[in-house]
């Protein structure tokens, strides 16, 4: 499908399960994953360009999920990434070329730690943690993923962002040559994102480097992402290389391409539908063709850790 101008694109295309299975036939071989314990076969065979490293010293968390986790050929296979392409087996097909490395991460604005920094100096002050974390896609469909990265709070807290930062905003890299998605208009380039401070400073996100105790495959946003699970799943940039400290709340890529269909806030809400479906319930990828909806939760089911963040604010009005 091309899409020519943003106001009139289906912004997230929603793809029938049943529909995408039958385009993939690898998945009829049943490679159910569980506990993280991945088959080097199965990551050979479906990613062979990806050299998936091993990540080491890995700390379990508290944040976690005991929810049954999706398997990999659902993580890797099933995702929105319009960088590479707006199909959902696009990024695995049009990213195996991507060359993450080398990389950096500026880091401007209002903050006194800022400069480039080279991505492996940019991480290696923490400690890895693997959060098994609920995503939910505004698309109405959702996953349980075991990520692997670091705390967004300690990186915003040893950034030391002036007391004028209300803002965290995030980029992509900008590269069409790399990133051949990027030659639509489907949206306005680089992709961008953003967080309050309150909201990046909160225990839950993360900076994300891999999955599945191994780095991150290209088509889930090597070699560094954000992953925030009280929010939709397109506030997840992938590709990081800048973040801005500023004053004022940012223009995100959606929000300025369907300003009426996608807030700032983004927060997984079933009370508050899309225009043009329903938020109230959700499919779990991976639990069958023919299996039932499940009632979506506020905040993803993290209301107890973020809800006090919104005190006061119209959760309808600012979606």
């Amino acid at each position: 499908m091309l899409i020519k101008k943003p106001n009139k694109i289906k912004s997230f295309e929603i793809t029938s399960e049943r529909n995408y299975i039958n385009r993939r036939s690898f998945i009829k071989s049943g490679c159910l994953i569980g506990g993280g314990i991945i088959s080097d076969n199965i990551l050979t065979a479906e990613l062979p360009s990806q050299p998936f490293e091993i990540l080491k010293n890995i700390k379990e968390s508290q944040y976690s999920t005991d929810e049954q986790i999706n398997n990999i050929i659902d993580v890797t296979s099933y995702n929105n990434y319009y960088e590479f392409g707006l199909g959902k087996d696009d990024p695995n097909l049009n990213s195996r070329d991507f060359k993450s490395s080398p990389w950096t991460i500026e880091v401007e604005g209002e903050a006194e730690k800022t400069g480039i920094f080279d991505i492996e100096d940019f991480i290696r002050p923490y400690q890895l943690e693997e959060r098994i974390y609920r995503m939910r896609c505004v698309e109405a469909w959702s996953m349980v993923i075991p990520w692997v990265g670091i705390p967004l709070a300690n990186v915003i807290k040893d950034l030391k962002p002036l007391s004028s930062a209300k803002y965290v905003k995030f980029e992509t890299l900008h590269d069409k040559k790399r990133m051949p998605g990027q030659k639509s208009g489907v949206l306005r380039w680089p992709y961008r994102e953003g967080l309050t401070i309150a909201e990046a400073a909160n225990p839950l996100p993360i900076l994300a480097v891999g999955i599945y105790g191994r780095a991150l495959p290209n088509q889930n946003g090597a070699p560094i992402r954000l992953v925030v699970p009280w929010k939709y799943g397109f506030k997840g940039i992938k590709g990081i290389v800048k973040i801005s400290f500023i004053k004022n709340q940012p223009k995100t890529s959606w929000e300025m391409a369907a300003p009426n269909e996608y807030g700032f806030y983004a927060n997984v809400n079933p009370k508050v539908p899309h225009p043009r479906w329903s938020q109230a319930r959700e499919r779990r990828i991976g639990s069958g063709v023919f299996a039932s909806k499940q009632p979506t939760m506020l905040f993803n089911g993290y209301e107890e850790q973020v809800a006090h963040l919104y005190d006061g604010l119209n959760l309808r009005r600012n979606f």
